[in-house]
């Protein structure tokens, strides 16, 4: 009987989310030749094509579409299997804070899918700024947080000399609408979430300090509306890559503006006396949310 290979369907769903096979190799273990023969293999197996590469990366023909919403059921029930018999099933509830800028286009995918694969966990979401996060989480109003640092810029963290779980780095860029050019001798017409997030801090400084004139345009409340902002022309935004969205793009070089550091998303380290639940799930977590 003709079967799909679970690592096959696994490697897909992940070069479905990173968008390319480069970008998969590392999620899967392989190399990005490995990752291109399994692929190769799997739409041999389903007898069409999968996959619709180009120069920006590859995305899913129909039939793909099709395949990944399987694979994520299969691959999900095959996990919880495994975890069920080797004593590894997590059960309880899961109060977790997560920083805006957080891969804000997929998010909510990837919080859906830890549903899928954990049923028995049951997260209660809260989408805040960095610094409230911190402050909340050193409250103990959350049990996991997620927070943002800039390279270069002092963190709570960093400050008190603790050690957090790296999940992922991504470089920040100057974006605008498609097309969008910033004109010489102009003042900067900037976009910005409120004065209290330390991305708009951070931004603001780095302005004045190259002495770069700018206005503040817009301010949203969170970055759905800066995105918003961005595709209807209002202005430009220091952002994280990931935020690149429909509509909104780097600016073209050369633009004039100055250039820009990393940031990290890390888990904030846990605290003394936490419960085997969270410790599991705050791993469980790191392993979903790369």
């Amino acid at each position: 009987m003709q079967t799909f290979d679970l690592e096959q369907l696994r490697t897909l769903a992940a070069v479905i989310d990173a968008g390319s096979l480069t970008a998969a190799a590392p999620r899967v273990f392989l190399s990005q030749s490995s990752v291109s023969e399994q692929m190769r293999k799997l739409e041999e197996r389903a007898g069409q094509s999968l996959l619709t590469r180009s120069k920006a990366g590859v995305a899913p023909t129909e039939a793909g579409t099709r395949l990944l919403a399987y694979a994520r059921r299969i691959l999900a029930l095959s996990d919880e299997a495994f975890r069920d018999l080797h004593g590894e099933t997590l059960q309880g509830e899961l109060r977790l804070a997560v920083t805006d800028y957080f891969r804000p286009g997929d998010l909510t995918q990837l919080l859906g899918r830890l549903g899928e694969s954990y049923p028995q966990v049951r997260l209660n979401v809260t989408i805040l700024k960095s610094d409230a996060l911190r402050a909340a989480y050193a409250h103990g109003d959350f049990d996991v947080g997620l927070a943002m640092d800039i390279a270069g810029a002092s963190s709570s963290s960093s400050a008190q000399g603790v050690k957090a779980s790296l999940i992922r780095r991504e470089s920040l860029a100057w974006l605008g609408a498609t097309g969008l050019r910033v004109a010489r001798g102009e003042p900067v017409r900037l976009l910005a979430l409120p004065d209290t997030c330390s991305l708009h801090q951070f931004t603001v400084a780095l302005l004045r300090r190259r002495r770069v004139p700018y206005v503040l345009a817009h301010v949203a409340s969170g970055v759905a509306g800066l995105q918003s902002a961005l595709a209807a022309g209002l202005g430009v935004a220091c952002l994280n890559e990931s935020a690149v969205c429909e509509g909104v793009t780097r600016l073209a070089a050369p633009h004039g503006l100055p250039a820009l550091p990393k940031v990290a998303f890390q888990f904030l380290p846990g605290r003394r006396g936490e419960t085997g639940f969270v410790t599991r799930a705050r791993e469980m977590l790191a392993s979903h949310l790369v």
